[in-house]
């Protein structure tokens, strides 16, 4: 097939053999031009004439509804067929009985393969697998351009290849261009067809066997590249790894001829095209799970692992969505930009992304199907969007604005040791959050006060396995030598809900795991964990300042219990003559609005507060951060919002209870200027926040500011967002 004649003698001898194979009297290619037309490329039985001629519109008869459906169609009578389109040309008219097959590449039909006869028959179930075998070879040969050249693939569509556009979210700041990398990538079959049909059926069957082995060892707590994600989510695998009709179609596959690569592939083609038709949720994230196994189940056929690649140096990941560790496990100076299907900004991945500096945009639908591996793509963290094969000057503009912004950063690094004092003089404290120990890198570089939150949990999820003492213990003890003389908050560990670690689940089941035993909770309720971490870290801090926070505190009773598992292992330190901190502050993080209404019997128990803004609103609002269909159903800058920060700073302020603010609205210029306007003085954003934060407090006028805003807590606006943006700019302040 790819010897030295021209193309058309190639596609010739292809249709000829193809009809002798199947008892045929015609056999025809149509493959799909990039205006989404068919064209006939080459026949055997209808008019030569016709080829390059005769050009079907998408959709337009049989062979545009074997396109459009990408499942086979056989018929005994065609012209009877209500979707029969007549062409002429090409001297089709004796011929009655149909069957056409789709030539799938990536779950999208790059055309369609057909053979014909004069008599009304009805091709067999062999027949039919015998076609679409031989399509799924075809495809292959297509797109890799043995058959055809570059030349004449040009104007084929064997892969999305014209600049697209994609309106997503900002789940992290920055702008960054580069090659596609996609997470987890299928490894493309080299060889198609088996040489020995027993040998890959054992292959197959072996392969299923590891990868139910795999899931089954996540479940169970081991060894897993999935550690920190749900446990329902890793049964849900399970439970498809077991569909009986996945593992018989895949059977099948093997028995038609293909190796097991090219049967998996060939099975996930089928349900890309199956169920990306669909409407319903349920039945597309379906499409999800099986995408997902097929992925693993090829890399437990060839061996490999994501971390085991070599990328590019200007590596943008493409995946449906990640956890922590899957974005760890990539080297971190080839990443340039992340690019998610789903997710949220509250995800763990963005978070991580944050920590690492990485520009993500996520919610973009359908954006694996419309990339290939090495494809160039933007990601714009600023406006959400991302631009697939970009333009030249799409490209050029989008350097010019990362020039711009690196300015700007050059600007936030002079002000790296600059006090953050607003205009009129009144003393902001200024600090970072971090979680994972690169984020220590950027403590010195961002000129922050100190960590005013460290979470904890990154540790864990990142692990397979539970960290030791010894583990927890140096991971602190490096941040606090990292932090010399400036504060840290350690918050304990924040797990459950969104954030399961399967070495630490239960058969329990929870319907709402957001509301359930999570955080403080879950330590509560497993005392030696929580007192586990609470001897790592007074062991750390010995000698020092140690400051720690419990989450999710939601009534003065969850405090008390915890504030006395730390009176507990002090005194188990104690009676061992261990060292203890040479001061030891403990304090509550105001996430759930009980506490609004009990903060004076909390206040006096606590040495500090710190409000984490994520979840409080989630919670208040009743609409899930991390759920994409609700995410969006309110704004921080809401008066409610507004009016419940003002009662905490009014109360912290009665008391004197010193009070910061850790959520994501202290990293934003507009939303930290609405603190700083209700009062707040401290304030924890991400790295990359604090430069613009400050910035923007150099150039506020407080006392002005505060009159402006107490006119905009009245209104019965759902958001005062641009209110708050006339008002900055009215003051000159750079937001």
């Amino acid at each position: 097939m790819a010897g030295a004649s021209p193309a058309q003698d190639r596609l010739d001898t292809v249709v000829r053999i193809i009809a002798q194979s199947m008892v045929a009297e015609v056999c025809s290619i149509y493959l799909r031009r990039a205006s989404g037309d068919l064209e006939l490329f080459a026949t055997q039985g209808l008019k030569p004439e016709a080829v390059h001629k005769t050009r079907l519109r998408p959709g337009e008869g049989l062979v545009g509804e074997v396109a459009r459906s990408a499942a086979p169609i056989s018929l005994s009578d065609a012209p009877s067929h209500p979707s029969f389109s007549y062409r002429p040309e090409t001297g089709e008219d004796p011929y009655h009985a149909f069957l056409g097959a789709p030539l799938l590449r990536g779950g999208r039909a790059i055309g369609v393969l057909v053979v014909q006869n004069r008599s009304e028959r009805r091709y067999d179930e062999e027949e039919v697998e015998d076609i679409q075998t031989i399509a799924m070879v075809l495809a292959e040969t297509v797109a890799s351009g043995e058959l055809l050249g570059q030349e004449e693939l040009r104007d084929i569509e064997v892969a999305p290849h014209r600049p697209e556009r994609l309106k997503g979210q900002a789940f992290a700041e920055g702008l960054a261009y580069g090659h596609v990398v996609l997470h987890e990538a299928p490894v493309p079959p080299e060889n198609l067809l088996a040489e020995n049909q027993q040998v890959e059926e054992i292959r197959l069957r072996e392969a299923l066997i590891g990868l139910k082995a795999n899931i089954d060892a996540m479940l169970e707590g081991g060894q897993g590249k999935l550690a920190g994600q749900s446990f329902e989510v890793l049964e849900t695998y399970r439970m498809f790894a077991d569909d009986r009709g996945w593992n018989r179609s895949l059977e099948e596959a093997v028995r038609t001829g293909l190796t097991a690569e090219a049967a998996v592939d060939r099975v996930r083609n089928e349900h890309r095209a199956r169920f990306a038709k669909a409407r319903d949720p349920y039945i597309k994230e379906r499409l999800h799970d099986f995408e997902d196994l097929a992925n693993r189940l090829l890399r437990v056929l060839a061996g490999d692992s994501p971390g085991e690649r070599d990328l590019p140096p200007d590596s943008i990941l493409v995946a449906r969505n990640l956890g922590p560790a899957d974005l760890l496990e990539y080297p971190r100076h080839k990443i340039r930009g992340l690019l998610l299907e789903e997710g949220s900004a509250a995800s763990h991945a963005a978070i991580v992304a944050r920590a690492l500096q990485i520009p993500c945009v996520g919610r973009l639908m359908g954006l694996r199907d419309r990339l290939s591996e090495g494809d160039l793509v933007i990601v714009d963290g600023e406006t959400g969007e991302a631009y697939l094969r970009p333009r030249p000057d799409m490209l050029s503009a989008v350097q010019s604005r990362m020039e711009v912004r690196s300015h700007r950063q050059a600007e936030f690094a002079k002000l790296r040791d600059t006090p953050a004092i607003t205009a009129d003089g009144q003393r902001i404290t200024l600090h970072t959050n971090a979680g994972l120990a690169v984020d220590l890198e950027n403590l010195d570089a961002t000129g922050a006060e100190g960590i005013g939150l460290f979470r904890t949990e990154f540790q864990f999820m990142v692990s397979e396995e539970l960290p030791r003492l010894d583990s927890q213990t140096a991971l602190y003890k490096l941040v606090l030598d990292t932090a010399g003389t400036r504060p840290v908050t350690f918050r304990t560990l924040d797990i459950g809900g969104d954030k399961v670690l399967p070495y630490l689940e239960t058969t329990e089941r929870e319907e709402n795991p957001a509301l359930g035993r999570r955080a403080i909770r879950l330590g509560l309720d497993r005392p030696g964990l929580l007192r586990l971490q609470l001897r790592a870290l007074l062991t750390a801090a010995a000698g020092r300042e140690l400051r720690v926070m419990f989450p999710m505190i939601a009534t003065v009773d969850e405090f008390r219990a915890a504030r006395e598992l730390v009176d507990v292992e002090c005194a188990w330190a104690k009676r061992r003559g261990r060292e203890l901190p040479a001061l030891l502050r403990v304090g509550a993080m105001i996430e759930c609005p009980s506490l609004l209404w009990h903060l004076d019997a909390l206040l006096p128990l606590t040495d500090f507060v710190s409000i984490g803004t994520n979840d409080l609103f989630q919670y208040m609002f009743a609409a899930d951060r991390t759920n994409p269909l609700v995410s969006d159903r309110y704004d921080p800058m809401s008066p409610p919002a507004l009016r419940a920060l003002a009662e905490i700073q009014r109360k912290c302020a009665d008391t004197g209870t010193p009070v910061s603010v850790c959520g994501e609205l202290a990293g934003r210029p507009l939303e930290a200027f609405a603190l700083l306007t209700l009062g707040f003085t401290r304030l924890s954003a991400p790295a990359g926040g604090v430069g613009p934060v400050k910035r923007m407090i150099l150039s506020a006028d407080l006392a002005a500011a505060r009159r402006g805003m107490a006119n905009l807590l009245g209104s019965s606006s759902a958001s005062i967002r641009g209110e708050l943006e006339t008002l900055a700019r009215k003051l000159n302040v750079a937001i």
